[in-house]
């Protein structure tokens, strides 16, 4: 399945800013998932490349002079294998131990762990998990504008309702707790749901010497119709977009995103 993606990010700020730098994990790699046919990033000033801990593609975009917006755009297309839900990982050089580490997002309370436990089974490890996926979304259905990104599982899970980053750091916090390596994947997905955005979070588990996706939000072990962009411990490591700035006063960020499916020529 051949997708196209279009992705831009405007700021604009109250006053001139006098620096900013933007961490940019926008660029897709090549997997056994998607072959990347083309990837463009259109920024106001060029942009040091580089890799991140994590073994993401890392833009550090970085402004000196005085300005009052930034906008940044992703685009291209790319072919989405149909490989199964599961993945090796030749390429990455981490061990998957890396990723048990909690993090402020992803710290689990006592409920979160007895939750966790209630559904678990060391003898069937993916299906536990998928059934674990099924009750997370029961208790805490999707629900846009009700959390912060800056909401820890802990919070939400207790809230009963979030997004997709929401079920992902609860989810994550359910896996590091039965001493599951799991990792937060960013991307994009296509579908027709038109209440879900294109910019996507799920989770990868580590089970059996390979990384099987888990998409709560969907309900769903498929990647089928995903394009991963960055992975890492949590939102704040894989997020597509995170700068800091000097000056500016208040800021407002627009975000769109959009993904469609290539229709072949006969």
């Amino acid at each position: 399945m051949k997708l196209t993606i279009a992705h831009k990010t405007c700021f604009s700020y109250q006053s001139m800013v006098r620096q900013s730098t933007q961490y940019l994990r926008l660029t897709p790699q090549n997997s056994v998932h998607q072959q990347i046919i083309s990837w463009d990033l259109l920024l106001p000033e060029e942009a040091i490349c580089t890799t991140d801990t994590w073994g993401n593609v890392l833009h550090v975009l970085t402004l000196d002079r005085p300005h009052q917006e930034i906008e940044i755009e992703a685009r291209g297309v790319v072919d989405i294998l149909d490989e199964g839900d599961s993945a090796p990982d030749p390429d990455c050089t981490l061990s998957p131990l890396v990723f048990l580490r909690h993090s402020p997002l992803t710290q689990p309370d006592a409920e979160i762990v007895h939750f966790a436990r209630r559904y678990y089974r060391e003898e069937a490890p993916l299906v536990s998990l998928e059934r674990l996926m099924g009750e997370l979304l029961l208790k805490m259905p999707y629900q846009p504008g009700s959390t912060l990104v800056t909401d820890p599982a802990e919070k939400v899970f207790a809230a009963g309702s979030g997004v997709c980053q929401d079920h992902s750091h609860v989810f994550l916090a359910c896996c590091r707790s039965l001493h599951i390596p799991a990792r937060y994947v960013s991307g994009y997905l296509y579908t027709d749901h038109v209440e879900h955005v294109a910019t996507h979070a799920w989770v990868e588990a580590w089970v059996d010497g390979s990384w099987h996706s888990f998409d709560i939000t969907n309900n769903t072990r498929s990647t089928r119709q995903h394009l991963k962009l960055a992975v890492g411990v949590d939102y704040l490591d894989a997020c597509p977009v995170r700068g800091m700035r000097l000056g500016g006063g208040s800021e407002n960020m627009q975000a769109v995103a959009a993904v469609q499916l290539v229709f072949s020529q006969q």
